[in-house]
């Protein structure tokens, strides 16, 4: 039997605990190998140590072939080992990740794929300048990325408007669900539910915990059994602790759980609230994963009218939508869920089969094999010229 041809995806970071939706298409695939590579390693999820590869192997010499590599595109070994899997492309995911990728086509000359999932493509340009190397990496490539990348893969819908605004090639983006593992998230009936409403997320502006705590203290006051669990953690925790503290009677914070813990807490929860907003610096969600996962646990969700959600999330018919910051309205639909069985178990039994309709890995998967077969039947590769190099003071 012949071995199944190499696919490279690659992400800097191997991988923050956020990102489990890499391996969980990559290792989807049926009629490719996945190998994973990046600048280096984070803690976070576990990779297949035997197809991984980093071109920051740690220690002082590990820091500098990063930085060389993100500044000048220059890391032999990487190079090397790419040639030897032979891979017939490259998928980034992160607009950042794919400028950073754009040298290795140097060596390999296989199409590039660039996944952008959200602050990629939602980020001010002064933020860019400001954050990292690689973001400024990013900036100083964008031109080139556009020219160079065979197809843009945009998480929803939003975030192919997004790329259209800042002159992305409209030929080149296509929008893919990568969807969720619908097997392992479905709903345990012999779990019984409590007046619980949870959020699962990172304590930064983006997510708008502020406004569940806000929200909540209104649903206290007409429904006093019901209680907030909050899982995650971030730069924005003890703000929200205090907060909390001040104002509210039943609460828990949780800070960052294991896989199996929040879907235990989906399976005894009540409500699940996203109540996202645009942050200062521009960043948006993409398509938030938690928001497939609670609806595929036939748990009801109510979010903000914010990013790709109401492509995932249909006002009153899978869930309930709020403009973003109006913590009132989020406390009505709150305890329109806790308190109407009714409308709780219409909302629970349609949220389930639009994700199974829409949202289901296996099938996306399948889907995005298809567009990389289409790809590579169709390539028509140009001569790959040197990625420009850049000066991270500048």
């Amino acid at each position: 039997m012949n071995p199944k041809p190499s696919v490279i995806l690659f992400c800097g970071r191997l991988l923050p605990a956020s990102e489990t939706f890499i391996p969980l298409q990559g290792e989807g695939l049926q009629k490719f190998t996945p190998h994973y590579v990046g600048t280096r390693f984070v803690p976070g999820v576990a990779l297949p140590p035997e197809r991984i590869q980093v071109v920051n192997q740690g220690g002082v010499w590990g820091t500098v072939a990063e930085i060389v590599f993100k500044i000048l595109g220059i890391a032999p070994q990487m190079s090397q080992h790419l040639q030897t899997l032979n891979p017939v492309l490259v998928h980034a995911h992160f607009g950042v990740c794919g400028a950073l990728a754009l040298p290795l086509l140097n060596a390999v000359r296989v199409p590039l794929i660039v996944t952008f999932h959200g602050l990629d493509a939602t980020m001010t340009d002064d933020y860019a300048r400001r954050h990292s190397i690689s973001t400024r990496v990013y900036l100083h490539r964008r031109e080139a990325l556009k020219q160079k990348t065979h197809l843009f893969i945009c998480v929803s819908e939003f975030i192919k408007a997004k790329l259209l605004q800042q002159g992305f090639p409209g030929d080149k983006l296509l929008v893919h669900y990568i969807g969720i593992d619908t097997h392992l998230f479905r709903p345990d009936p012999t779990i019984t539910r409590e007046p619980v409403v949870l959020f699962v997320g990172r304590f930064v502006e983006k997510k708008g915990c502020e406004y569940l705590l806000q929200a909540m203290v209104q649903v206290s006051h007409q429904q006093p059994e019901a209680s907030l669990v909050v899982i995650g953690d971030g730069p924005l925790r003890p703000d929200l602790e205090a907060l909390a503290a001040r104002t509210l009677p039943r609460y828990k914070f949780l800070g960052m759980q294991p896989a199996k813990v929040v879907r235990d807490w989906m399976h005894r929860s009540q409500v699940f609230v996203v109540p996202s907003v645009t942050s200062t610096m521009g960043d948006s969600e993409g398509l938030p994963m938690v928001v497939l996962e609670a609806q595929a646990m036939g748990l009801p969700v109510v979010a903000s009218r914010h990013g790709g959600i109401p492509e995932a999330v249909i006002h009153e018919e899978t869930g309930f939508l709020v403009n973003e910051r109006e913590w009132q309205t989020l406390a009505r639909y709150i305890l329109v869920l806790l308190q109407d069985i009714s409308v709780w178990q219409r909302l629970s039994v349609n949220g389930r089969q639009s994700v199974l309709d829409n949202f289901d890995v296996h099938q996306q998967t399948q889907i995005l094999e298809d567009i990389y077969d289409g790809m590579l039947e169709n390539k028509r590769l140009q001569p790959q010229t040197p990625v420009p190099r850049i000066d991270p003071l500048s």
